[in-house]
């Protein structure tokens, strides 16, 4: 689960700052088909749920 957390924060991050330089993450070009508030709000998510896993889920240990 660790890893999926680390991916999605980094495919996340990655979207927010490619499009500050005007460019996009190639398999998420379509979040911005649905306006900028909705594109936004998919990238803060990838970079919350993403944030999540990785610090909350990856590190429980198993009993």
């Amino acid at each position: 689960m660790r890893f999926i957390g680390e991916a999605l924060f980094v495919v996340g991050l990655a979207s927010i700052l490619f499009h500050f330089l005007d460019r996009e993450v190639s398999f998420l070009a379509w979040i911005s088909n649905w306006g900028e508030g909705v594109a936004w709000a998919i990238r803060v998510g990838l970079v919350v749920v993403g944030l999540g896993i990785w610090l909350g889920l990856g590190k429980r240990k198993r009993a």
